[in-house]
């Protein structure tokens, strides 16, 4: 396996990263995802990407039994923060201080870890002031709960005034995980069709 450095900072990664969206605590059997990340930890794979709300919290929870036993220094684990993971709370969503602080400590409990390696908005959050947002992140870092931060799906004039601000409460922001996929430029871009089939 090769690894490679996230972003500008000094944290290497495989360069094959292991994500549990579409799969555990949904589609497969829990005996069968931790198959997987045997497997993937046999071939080398040490970094793993998940999100709260995963399977409405149970991603996390597979991912962290799977990992169990492991020597917790030679992973890197992601996750992220945004959507609504309770019962629909006026506090269940976005990035106010509140969610952060309480999903941070829910995600390290689901884990079964003290810290994740990379902490990610999952949604720039339209109705929190971004210093709220950069100032609870800069909490959470200082806090030893997670040692790094990044943005999924922000544009780039967001992610320029998060690392901005980021920059200024002495944390760094050193990630981006976009949508890349060539089916779903495929699907925004391709002519829509004209028999009787889409995608």
């Amino acid at each position: 396996m090769e690894f490679r450095y996230l972003g500008n900072s000094g944290l290497k990664i495989s360069e094959i990263t292991y994500g549990n969206w579409l799969t555990h605590g949904s589609q497969v059997e829990n005996d069968v995802a931790t198959q997987c990340v045997r497997a993937a930890l046999d071939h080398g794979i040490s970094t793993f990407d998940t999100a709260d709300v995963y399977a409405n919290t149970k991603a996390e929870t597979v991912l962290g039994e799977a990992l169990e036993g492991e020597r917790r220094e030679s992973l890197e684990i992601f996750t992220k923060v945004y959507w609504p993971t309770g019962p629909g709370g006026k506090n269940d969503t976005g990035l106010s201080r509140k969610h952060v602080m309480e999903s941070i400590n829910g995600s390290l409990r689901r884990l079964r870890t003290s810290y994740v390696d990379l902490y990610q908005a999952h949604r720039y959050d339209t109705e929190t002031p971004l210093e709220e947002t950069m100032t609870a992140f800069a909490d959470v870092v200082r806090q030893g709960k997670a040692l790094y931060i990044g943005v999924s799906e922000w544009t780039a004039e967001q992610i320029r005034e998060g690392h901005r601000l980021a920059k200024e409460l002495g944390i760094q922001l050193i990630s981006s995980q976009p949508q890349y996929s060539m089916l779903s430029v495929w699907r925004r871009f391709a002519p829509r069709p004209t028999c009787g089939y889409a995608l």
